[in-house]
């Protein structure tokens, strides 16, 4: 690695385990030990399919633990780009600097107001007129325990490759623990995993860009559409169940009018099955009539529901979105409360029409 790369990599690395000290422990724990694992495999080099020296890893993670005891106080630092000095949240400024090193650069707040950077290898850079560039990242050089295969902010949309073939390999191991007949099953099957892995892993990972991609350009567009509003309301939010219910009405938005149209004109059932498979939680709570319709698809072989569902309900998604901003425009702060209460009688009004 260029020498001047290495060295703004090792800061933007120091900002990443400041991040993680602050926000590594939100999660669950169950949750915190597989990323943990998939952070050492990682920062080591180990193949996906290594197994893992269970003494070595123990003794990383106290070590890893320990340096963010140390770091539960400090503040990010700024990055020192050749004779510049850059605020770490400054992405846009950030990337020129970084242009003719061919690397490219990240910084955010991602749910819960949790901060993340990243820098990585720029395989490709798509110019997009009007809005930030789409950038298609490989190798990734510094990062944080939380690693979201893709994201989209005023700088434009960043694909992460390296963490998408990993976060799609994590799904595989957890689904073929018990194989169950679901629909990552489904698409797991639409690829010979069994015999030769790797092959499988990277068509998936290149299939799944695709969907990616739409995603985060929907969000884009939702951004633009629901303005600033949106963001100041979700830092009014944070760490509540109302978050979780707004992020995962924008999601559906930004799905409505990109993901799910693309997937369903190329007619691409694997992606369609790992769409449906990988809508969980909070968005499949909000959202259960398009399991409907994908179990009608199933049944007839017939994408038709489908399509007519997720072209019904791009309004639907638009008019909930901005409900949730008129109730937050009336109660600022306040509007968790009003916003959870809100958008569950809206679901059990829809899921009883």
């Amino acid at each position: 690695m260029n020498p001047s790369l290495r060295e703004i990599c090792e800061q933007v690395q120091y900002n990443c385990h400041v991040a993680d000290a602050r926000h590594g422990g939100d999660f669950t724990m169950c949750t915190y030990l597989l990323k943990m694992r998939e952070y050492y495999r990682w920062e080591t080099g180990a193949g996906i399919r290594d197994p893992l020296p269970k003494e070595e890893v123990g003794a990383w993670l106290q070590e890893r633990e320990a340096l963010w005891e140390e770091l539960a106080e400090a503040d990010y630092r700024p990055l020192e780009i050749g004779a510049e000095t850059f605020e770490p949240f400054d992405t846009l400024a950030i990337n020129r600097a970084l242009e003719p090193l061919g690397a490219v650069y990240s910084a955010g707040l991602t749910g819960g107001a949790r901060a993340h950077f990243f820098i990585a290898e720029l395989l490709d850079r798509e110019e997009r007129e009007g809005q930030g560039a789409l950038h298609l990242c490989g190798r990734e050089y510094a990062r944080c325990l939380n690693a979201p295969p893709a994201m989209a902010s005023e700088a434009g949309v960043f694909l992460r490759r390296e963490a998408l073939r990993r976060y799609l390999w994590e799904k595989y191991e957890s689904w073929a623990w018990s194989r169950p007949d679901n629909p990552l099953g489904r698409a797991f099957a639409c690829y010979d995993f069994d015999a030769d892995p790797d092959r499988a892993l990277d068509a998936m990972t290149e299939a799944e860009l695709a969907a990616a991609r739409e995603h985060e350009l929907g969000e884009m567009e939702a951004s633009e559409q629901l303005g600033d509003g949106w963001n100041r309301m979700l830092m009014d939010l944070a760490l509540t169940p109302a978050e979780l219910m707004a992020r995962a009405v924008k999601d559906h938005l930004a799905d409505a009018r990109r993901t799910l149209p693309m997937l369903l004109e190329r007619g691409y059932e694997p992606s369609i099955h790992f769409y449906l498979g990988n809508l969980s939680g909070m968005r499949q709570h909000l959202y259960p009539q398009l399991r409907a319709a994908y179990d009608q698809w199933l049944e007839s072989g017939d994408l038709e529901p489908l399509r007519r569902r997720a072209e019904a309900d791009r309004e639907r998604w638009e008019r909930l979105a901005r409900e949730l901003l008129d109730l937050h425009g009336l109660h600022g702060r306040k509007a968790a409360d009003p916003i959870r209460r809100h958008l569950e009688r809206r679901c059990r009004e829809e899921s009883a029409a």
